[in-house]
This record gives structure tokens, sequence and C-alpha cells, in this order.
């Protein structure tokens, strides 16, 4: 989210007249989008202060530069943006962006700060600038309702706002029409994505595909919707929450041709306590459930979660329960973090006793259990002719994703490859990724 929030301040400030520049000392205006989710992430904001600060002081001593002018976005705390006003020229709320040429015009002193807010900005409807020429992000919602305790979104995003449904499906429709080949949809929490319709407008998006008395579109039938757009291109999303996840969703995924049969799925622990502690509202049981209707349905899904090991009172009996549902999940990819306090989390009162070196050890027991699990599941692959996606390429080797979201590698010597789709042979598989050759 934080990179398609650059993607639409990159858009805003070219459309104003900007032009992006790899160099800092270069830089006129240099836009910082912070994320809050790790303590670790908003330490590091203050050393780009400190950076920052040093290029102001030279480029006072230059006389055919611009001052530079600094500004923080993205999903910080309010606690934080009273830290940061004081090392930012403006510390702006995300949903502000569309203000920033203003603002920046307007300015008369580069030590000045300022912190603005306006709630009636629609920043999703902000065209980004895409860094891609083929893959693309497009958010669907933002904000979450969920509080769980470990997590910020909710008081750095605000409540759940979906936007539109017509706005999204154009949105995607061109994209595939100028050639993107891969669209993730994104949101904080996406299958309680809702869009209310009017259905008495005259919509050719929306005509001959929903009931006359249908009102509401949810994530199941925006996925469907999108699926019926014509073109070669995959369509995969995040971030789930298994409370929400339900078989109206596992059956678009299902039926859907450009639908990815990848999914990840956070369960953050494999212990009721635990879960209940992270206020999650869901058991493992629930989980493994979801699990079990995905596969039948989608017997190629390949799976993926999030974990916190060292969660504020997580025993190492309620830690081998998560053990427990690694082995039995047997996912393909996990992203695993150790728990570190986060100010303004409801997580946060509940202390951090856990010792480092005790969560260290966890995490690399859950990333041999996924190195075993993972290794299982490339196997199954070698010998398939599948379809990739080229996205870079390193010396003669080039390096894509399948539909299953699994990386490949390719040595060829064939130029043009990246940003096409080209079917390959898999000869060899690792736990993290599969070697293929191409076929011709």
């Amino acid at each position: 989210m934080n990179f398609s929030d650059s993607e639409r301040i990159a858009g805003i400030l070219e459309t104003a007249g900007y032009e992006k520049t790899e160099a800092l000392a270069k830089a006129d205006v240099i836009v910082v989008t912070m994320c809050s989710i790790r303590q670790s992430a908003v330490d590091r904001i203050h050393s780009l202060v400190e950076k920052f600060n040093k290029i102001k002081q030279a480029r006072k001593l230059q006389t055919t530069h611009y001052p530079l002018q600094t500004v923080l976005t993205g999903c910080v705390l309010k606690r934080d943006k009273n830290i940061f006003i004081e090392g930012f020229d403006y510390v702006l709320d995300i949903k502000d962006i569309a203000q920033l040429p203003k603002i920046l015009k307007n300015k008369t002193s580069a030590n000045t700060s300022q912190l603005c807010h306006d709630k009636d900005t629609k920043y999703l409807d902000i065209a980004p600038k895409h860094e891609s020429k083929f893959t693309a992000t497009v958010p669907i919602m933002t904000g979450c309702n969920n509080f769980c305790a470990y997590c910020v979104v909710p008081y750095t995003r605000e409540r759940e706002i979906s936007r539109p449904a017509e706005n999204i499906i154009k949105e995607v429709k061109n994209l595939v029409d100028n050639g993107y080949k891969e669209i993730w949809l994104l949101g904080q929490n996406v299958n309680s994505y809702r869009s209310q319709i009017n259905t008495n407008k005259n919509s050719r998006i929306f005509a001959n595909k929903i009931s006359e008395n249908s009102c509401v579109i949810s994530f199941a039938k925006l996925l469907t919707l999108i699926n019926q757009i014509p073109g070669e291109f995959w369509v995969r999303y995040t971030s789930s929450h298994p409370k929400d996840f339900k078989q109206d969703v596992i059956s678009a995924m299902a039926e859907g041709n450009h639908i990815s049969p990848y999914l990840n799925l956070p369960v953050q622990s494999g212990d009721n306590k635990v879960l209940k502690s992270m206020n999650r509202h869901y058991t493992v049981a629930q989980y493994k459930e979801k699990i079990k209707q995905l596969r039948k349905a989608i017997p190629n899904i390949c799976l993926s979660t999030d974990i916190i090991v060292g969660f504020p009172g997580e025993t190492k009996k309620q830690f081998e329960n998560t053990v427990k549902l690694f082995k039995e999940i047997k996912y393909d990819m996990a992203y695993i973090n150790k728990y570190s306090k986060r100010s303004g989390t409801l997580a946060y009162k509940l202390g951090d006793k856990i010792l480092a070196d005790e969560k260290k050890c966890r995490e690399k027991t859950l990333n041999d259990v996924l190195r075993k699990t993972a290794l299982a599941n490339n196997k199954k692959y070698v010998g398939k002719e599948l379809l990739v996606l080229i996205d870079s390429k390193k010396d003669n080797k080039y390096f894509g994703r399948t539909n299953t979201y699994k990386l490949v590698e390719v040595t060829s010597n064939k130029k043009g490859l990246v940003g096409n789709f080209i079917k390959v042979k898999i000869t060899k598989a690792n736990p993290w990724r599969l070697e293929a050759k191409i076929i011709n």
C-alpha cells in the first residue's frame, strides 16, 4: 500500500511539472512515504531527517538550486506526526496528498513546519505514475476496522472506506488495454470490501453483468466483474483476513480464469489463546476449515501466510501449536516476524518479556519446517509446462512468476522477455524458487 501511495504521489508531482531524480542531493522536493507497522521502520525516519538536513545546509551555499522541501506522509500515527513535524517541512495525511503541489508552491520559508489534514480529499481517485510497464497495484479500499492488538493501521489509515467498484473496474480495464499483465488489488482487508451502486444509472461497465436488484458489490462480485474484462492478464490481491474470507470469494477464484490461484491468508498464530489475545476473531479450527474449502475448490492453490512469533504471553507450548499448524497446512511460503513493541497498539500494554534469542529460535524452527514443505510442494512442478510472467533480468538469467506466484529462474540469451508471458518447462525445484527452460 505504501508503494501504491508513492505511485500516486509521483503522479501528482509529475502532473505539476516535477521530474523524478534518483539523486537525493539534486532533489528540490523529497517525499517520504512512511510505514508504521514496525517500530524499526519508524526509527529509520530519524536517520533520514539527519541526511536531509545536511542536504539543506549544503543547498544554502548553492545559489543555482531551489531550497529543499521535505514531506512526510503515508501511515503516520498522531504521536509520530507531532515528533516528525520538527524534522520535516510538512507532515501530510495520506488523504491530503492531492494538495501537495499547492502547498509546495505557496511555501514561503523552507524552515516552516505545517500539519495539514482534509478528510474530503479522495486520494484513491488520483492517477498513479506506475513504476512498471506490466505490473500495477490498484487500491480497492483503505483503512481497517479490525484493531488487531499488534497493528496501528486503524489509527493511521482510520476506518474502512471502499472505493466505488466502477472506478476500480475502469482503472483495471485501462491498465489491461495498455498492456499490463499483472494487477494487484490492494486493501488492508479486501474481504470486507463493499461498494454501493446505483442500478438506475446507465453504466457500460455494469450493463448485463449484475441483476436488477443488486445494489451492493462485494469483493467476490468485484473479482467476478474484473474477471470479465477481456485480455491476457492475471489478477492477484492482498490482504485477506480469515474471519471475513468466505465461500463466495473461493468460488470467484475457482471460476475466474484471470484470478491467480495464489492466496496469502495470515494466520498469525496456531494457538487459540494467542489469537484471542491478538484480537483476531477466529479459531485455528475455523482457519483450517477455510484452507480445506480452498484446496477442494482450487487443487493447485498456492498458500502463504503471516506469522508473529514471541507475541506477549506466548508460551513454548502455544508456539508448538503454531509449529503443528505449519506441518499440517504445508505452506508454500510464510512471512515470519519476531514480535516487537509498537507504541500506540493494544499489545504495547502487554509488555515484551520473551527474550530476543527465544524469538529468534522460534523463527528458525518455523523456517526449518517451511523449507521442507516449500521444497516438497515445488517438486510437484518439475516436468510441468507453465506460463511465466518475466519481471526482471540479471546477466543471462531471467526471473518471473507463475500464476501461482512461484518464483522461476530461466537461463536464456534471448532478448526482450521482461514484461512478457513465456512458456517454460520446470527442470529443478528449490525451496524458494523453480528453475526452468524456455519451450520454443
